[in-house]
């Protein structure tokens, strides 16, 4: 895909692997719509890539912790523009962000579970008139090789919490969603994959867990424009990579009751249902 003129969402851009993606798609010549929640970071970035020479990128700021927030993001997004040609989602919070203890969100979720999933769950849902109206389009879902099967009696994880095994959980339902999702979407233009970028980027998510990084955000950066723009990836759809190559995910993601469950408990924690 020729990115110059193109219309890209990227959430949770203004730090780490999605600044990164954002930077390199305004250097195509991309219109790029960046998020976050630190109007500071967002304006670093923007200067630096005016400084370059390259169109500013459009800043939201949004709290993707609560349904409200979200659904403001998709609402900003839809009234300002007709189409969508890429949306990347990227934010989310790792296994020890403010702690290893147990966290919920506005609504009452389970932190890791609403960031890093059911955002991305109901922005995707809400902009799917943009991407359908930009196909072909492309959804990327930034997931995890970590990931941990669903217990359906206690998702929310009230006993026997750990943050990793939250964090894993949530990454496991991204591709449930993915596979999902690809489903549904079938002729519609509008492919939709997720990945694993690189193992432990040297962010600032990685280093809040007290983990000592071994790749770097260019490795992890890489392989999402490879699902954002490779000609190679065109035609595929309700995928999992990891990195640059097609993989498996853990075996619930192919569980087709497993992701019935999940998309109907979505739907209902969304207010989609409704």
């Amino acid at each position: 895909m020729n990115m110059n003129g193109k219309t890209v969402l990227i959430t949770g851009s203004t730090d780490g692997v999605g600044r990164y993606v954002a930077r390199r798609l305004a250097e195509e010549g991309a219109k790029v719509l960046i998020h976050g929640r630190d109007a500071a970071r967002a304006k670093a970035l923007s200067d630096e890539i005016v400084k370059a020479g390259h169109a500013a990128p459009i800043f939201y700021q949004a709290d993707l912790s609560s349904m409200s927030g979200t659904c403001a993001l998709a609402e900003a997004v839809m009234r300002d523009h007709k189409r969508l040609d890429v949306f990347v989602s990227n934010a989310g919070i790792g296994s020890q962000n403010d702690g290893p203890q147990r966290q919920v969100s506005a609504d009452g979720h389970e932190l890791r579970f609403a960031v890093n999933y059911l955002s991305g769950f109901l922005l995707a849902h809400r902009l799917l008139p943009l991407l359908k109206a930009a196909a072909p389009s492309r959804i990327v879902n930034v997931a995890s090789l970590g990931q941990h099967p669903i217990d359906f009696d206690d998702v929310m994880i009230t006993k026997g919490y750990s943050g990793s095994r939250a964090y894993a959980q949530s990454k496991l339902s991204q591709i449930m969603f993915t596979i999902d999702l690809a489903e549904e979407l079938k002729g519609a233009g509008v492919t939709v994959n997720a990945l694993h970028p690189a193992t432990y980027m040297n962010t600032t998510m990685v280093r809040a867990g007290g983990i000592s990084p071994i790749s770097t955000v260019e490795q992890g950066g890489a392989a999402i424009l490879h699902l954002v723009e490779g000609d190679d990836v065109a035609g595929k759809s309700g995928l999992f990579f990891n990195g640059m190559n097609e993989a498996r995910a853990n075996p619930q993601a192919y569980d087709a009751d497993a992701r019935r469950r999940l998309r109907a408990l979505s739907l209902t924690l969304t207010g989609l249902s409704s």
